[in-house]
């Protein structure tokens, strides 16, 4: 058997998240169409009769200012030198720039083999597929070069084959059945955020973290869950809570449902939210709400 850890590395909103939601068949990283929504590193973890690949779900590498996003960047290089295998993601439907062939280089010299994935072919020509690849074939010798679309999942079916391959012989490092290393907790207060990313405007959640404070499954009937929303300035918060409580209460319901999807059991959510003056700029606050 061959087991072993990948790094799926790439810009904000390649598609590393819906790559590894859709190889798995379950959500275990949120996803949006909005860049930089993965702020850790997330597993994943695929079990065959050939092996386990432990997915590693990074943020997107990206040049940003402030604290979070310079922690969102060390995430995910860090990433690169505890993997067996580089998994890089390039949009194809989006001409490389400087950002694309430096991450690719960066993987290079993480000494790993590294496998070029091609995403969302099913927005391109077909044709315009070989200069694509002639272009990043120049900035190494690749493992493997796989287009392929996430969102379909046209293609797919063959990254795990080329993978496997690559890793080192070792048995399973997780129970088969298991599908994360994640903790449920972290998972609750991801599904929250996912769902602040779908309903609010464009700046408000990049200003929000979502802190569990209760997660208690001593009733075998139904799981209870206590969140707290993270925002930095009162402004915020009226517009997370919504006119008459009526944004919080659809943000707590889709959350709700995908957990009780996820869980296979009845959930009740309760969410508030509490204002924390530029959190997302201090290094002490980043710590306590678990980046670090």
């Amino acid at each position: 058997m061959h087991s072993g850890y990948v790094a799926l590395v790439g810009r904000p909103n390649v598609g590393k998240s819906t790559l590894m939601n859709a190889l798995l068949g379950e959500k275990i990283s949120i996803v949006s169409s909005r860049p930089q929504t993965t702020r850790n590193r997330i597993s994943g973890i695929l079990s065959s009769e050939q092996g386990q690949i432990v997915f590693v779900d990074t943020p997107g590498i990206h040049a940003g200012r402030g604290e979070l996003n310079k922690y969102m960047v060390e995430v995910a290089l860090r990433s690169l030198g505890d993997v067996d295998v580089v998994a890089v993601l390039v949009d194809a439907a989006r001409t490389p720039g400087a950002a694309d062939e430096e991450i690719i280089t960066r993987a290079f010299a993480s000494g790993r083999p590294v496998v070029l994935i091609l995403n969302k072919v099913d927005a391109i020509d077909k044709a315009a597929l070989l200069p694509l690849i002639d272009r990043l074939r120049s900035l190494g010798e690749y493992a493997d070069i796989l287009p392929l679309s996430a969102l379909t999942g046209d293609g797919i079916e063959r990254l795990p084959e080329v993978l496997l391959r690559l890793l080192p012989e070792h048995p399973p490092f997780f129970p088969t059945d298991q599908l994360t290393e994640v903790p449920e907790r972290f998972i609750a207060a991801e599904l929250i955020r996912e769902k602040l990313f779908e309903l609010l405007r464009e700046e408000i959640p990049y200003s929000t973290a979502v802190e569990i404070e209760k997660f208690d499954e001593s009733d075998p009937t139904i799981i209870r869950v206590a969140a707290i929303v993270i925002v930095e300035r009162d402004s915020q918060k009226g517009i997370v809570i919504g006119k008459g409580g009526k944004m919080l209460k659809e943000v707590g319901t889709r959350a709700r449902l995908d957990l009780e999807k996820l869980l296979a059991t009845r959930v009740f959510l309760e969410i508030f939210v509490k204002v924390v003056p530029h959190w997302t700029r201090n290094a002490s606050d980043l710590k306590r709400f678990g980046y670090e």
